[in-house]
């Protein structure tokens, strides 16, 4: 009788979501979580049935090198646009009536790119927050820039359901010292957006100069990580971290979910679980023997790669401060 209970819930709170603003609706937890996004609108189907699914766990070990990777190229434009506070992530999406866009090339890409948007996903502990997993560790953040394949399509919109339609750039975030100077454009005003719904404009922001000094990543073919699941995001994962200070997270951990008068929970822990790789392959531009040679940094198992492998009773040990990219260990 439990359990036909909550199936008839379950079936009655899905009809509703339908019949209402399903945007509004998703989460990252309980019955609007990611184990239900395919159930709740028929257009996010893939979300439950799709095979080619972000994030997923990157195993250095498995990683398989690509000589033909160029270089990844992005404009030195500066963009402005807005800070969003979705009720599921923070959310900065580019003025619609920009005309210097941001163009993104290179690396696996066919095609340009215009940048669009970046989603910010973050733990409420520092051994958790990002999407993508390496090694099967967490890092405290993870920062993604998405754009559109703009030689092929007219917008978002369009390119989401388009085959090579979008790419994701994805940077890790770790706690440190020294922080990231383009990046402080948007923690200095976590506090105008600290309810959901809540917006507030970010202005000449450079998406290169926000980048890790770093021409190595790696790269696969998956899915947008938030509803409608879509499997047309060819993913670049940068093989270095950038910065935040203990002070930028904990305004960012005082974000929350609801409005200021039913705050609910706090916006943290807003990462999709990762999922399975099937047969994908994830390249990179990293060449191992070259780097054993010559002893590079890399992301060769013996010189690096534990991210957030954190000490028991120093919860604030950075892993990275002598590292020139993610530790492998």
């Amino acid at each position: 009788m439990r359990g036909l209970t909550s199936a008839v819930f379950l079936a009655t709170f899905f009809v509703y979501v339908e019949c209402d603003n399903w945007q509004e609706w998703w989460t990252y937890d309980g019955i609007s979580g990611p184990a239900y996004w395919g159930l709740m609108n028929p257009q996010w189907n893939m979300c439950s049935r799709g095979r080619r699914q972000s994030p997923v766990n990157v195993e250095p070990d498995k990683l398989l090198f690509d000589p033909y990777l160029r270089h990844i190229h992005i404009d030195k434009q500066k963009v402005s646009g807005m800070l969003h506070n979705t009720g599921q992530s923070l959310v900065f999406r580019v003025d619609k009536d920009t005309k210097q866009h941001v163009n993104i090339s290179g690396g696996p890409l066919a095609y340009r790119y215009q940048f669009e948007e970046i989603y910010i996903h973050y733990g409420m502990e520092n051994q958790q927050g990002s999407e993508h997993h390496i090694q099967g560790y967490s890092f405290t953040a993870e920062i993604q820039f998405y754009g559109f394949n703009k030689d092929l399509y007219h917008n978002m919109s369009e390119a989401l359901h388009k085959s090579q339609g979008i790419v994701a750039i994805s940077l890790m975030v770790q706690v440190g010292d020294t922080p990231n100077g383009e990046l402080r454009l948007i923690t200095t005003v976590f506090n105008k957006v600290t309810y959901k719904g809540a917006s507030t404009p970010v202005k000449h922001i450079s998406l290169r100069a926000m980048l890790p000094d770093t021409e190595h990543f790696m790269t696969y073919e998956g899915s947008t990580t938030h509803p409608g699941c879509w499997e047309t995001t060819v993913w670049i994962i940068l093989n270095k971290p950038i910065y935040i200070t203990k002070h930028e997270l904990y305004q960012l951990r005082k974000l929350m979910q609801g409005s200021a008068d039913a705050p609910k929970a706090p916006l943290g822990n807003n990462a999709r679980p990762v999922q399975p790789l099937h047969q994908r392959t994830i390249r990179t531009n990293i060449n191992f023997k070259n780097a054993e040679v010559n002893n590079c940094p890399s992301m060769h198992k013996e010189m690096y790669y534990k991210a957030n492998k954190w000490p028991q009773n120093i919860k604030d040990h950075n892993p990275f401060h002598s590292l020139h990219s993610f530790p492998i260990g």
